[in-house]
C-alpha cells in the first residue's frame, strides 16, 4: 500500500513538473508574439509618433485577440506591459510583467481577423495604477485612441489629458482604437509561471527587478533602439 502511494506521489509530481514547464512555454511565446508584433509596428510608416513613445513610461502589448473570445468570455487578451526602470519610470526598459485584457465593447469592433492591441501608458499615476490593481479604461484611467504616424501630432489637449493610449492592428493597419469600459490587469498567474516563483508586477517593474527572459529580450531590444531615453512629462 505503502510503495502504491508513493508511486502515486511521484506520478503527481511528474505532472505537476510537466504542467509547469508547459504554462512556461505558452508565456515564453506570448513573449515572442509580443516582440514580433512590436517589430511590426515600428517597422509600419505610420507609426507611433517617436515624440510619443519616448514620453511613454511603459508599452503593454497583447497579440492576436480572436473575436471568438468574446463569445465565451473570460480573459479576452494576453500579453506583456514593458516600463521603463526607476521610481518615476525615466530609465532604461526593464523586464516584462505579464497582463490580460478582458471585457467592454471591444469585442464588437472586432472582424474574423486575429487583432493585436497597444497600449501606451503615458504618466507616473496610469502606471503605478496597473501595477497593482485591475485598471478600467475610461474609468480609473483616462483613455484616448492614440494617433499614429511617426512625425503625427501628439501633444493636443485629447492626448496629453489621457493616462492611456490605445492602438490596434487588424489585416495590416494600426489605428488609433477606443476601448473605454474594458479592462487591464496583472496577470499573476503568467507571471508566476514565466518567473518561476511567486512574483507581483510590481516587483517585476519597481524592484528588486528579475532578468529579462530571453523570450523577451526582442521586445526590450526594439524599445531600447526606438526610445532609448525618457523625455520626462
Amino acid at each position: 500500500m505503502r510503495n502504491i502511494c508513493y508511486a502515486f506521489i511521484a506520478i503527481l509530481l511528474v505532472a505537476s513538473t510537466a504542467f509547469a514547464a508547459d504554462d512556461q512555454k505558452k508565456q515564453e511565446e506570448r513573449l515572442e508574439n509580443a516582440g514580433q508584433v512590436m517589430s511590426e509596428i515600428l517597422n509600419m510608416p505610420d507609426s507611433i509618433p517617436h515624440d510619443l513613445l519616448d514620453r511613454t513610461k511603459c508599452v503593454v502589448v497583447i497579440p492576436s485577440v480572436l473575436k471568438a473570445a468574446f463569445i465565451v468570455g473570460g480573459s479576452y487578451g494576453r500579453g506583456a506591459m514593458v516600463c521603463r526602470s526607476g521610481e518615476d519610470f525615466t530609465g532604461p526598459w526593464g523586464a516584462p510583467a505579464m497582463y490580460a485584457l478582458e471585457g467592454g465593447s471591444f469585442g464588437f469592433q472586432l472582424g474574423a481577423q486575429a487583432t493585436d492591441f497597444v497600449f501606451l501608458i503615458t504618466n507616473k499615476h496610469g502606471a503605478t495604477s496597473l501595477l497593482h490593481s485591475k485598471v478600467k479604461l475610461g474609468g480609473d484611467a483616462s483613455v484616448a485612441a492614440g494617433p499614429v504616424g511617426r512625425e503625427a501630432e501628439a501633444d493636443t489637449d485629447a492626448y496629453m489629458r489621457a493616462e492611456i493610449l490605445t492602438y490596434s492592428r487588424s489585416r495590416g493597419l494600426f489605428a488609433g482604437i477606443s476601448l473605454e469600459g474594458s479592462t487591464l490587469r496583472p496577470d499573476g498567474d503568467a507571471n508566476e509561471a514565466l518567473y518561476g516563483r511567486k512574483i507581483s508586477a510590481s516587483e517585476i517593474v519597481i524592484g528588486p527587478s528579475p532578468s529579462t527572459p530571453a523570450a523577451a529580450r526582442t521586445l526590450v531590444a526594439l524599445l531600447d533602439k526606438a526610445s532609448p531615453h525618457s523625455k520626462a512629462a
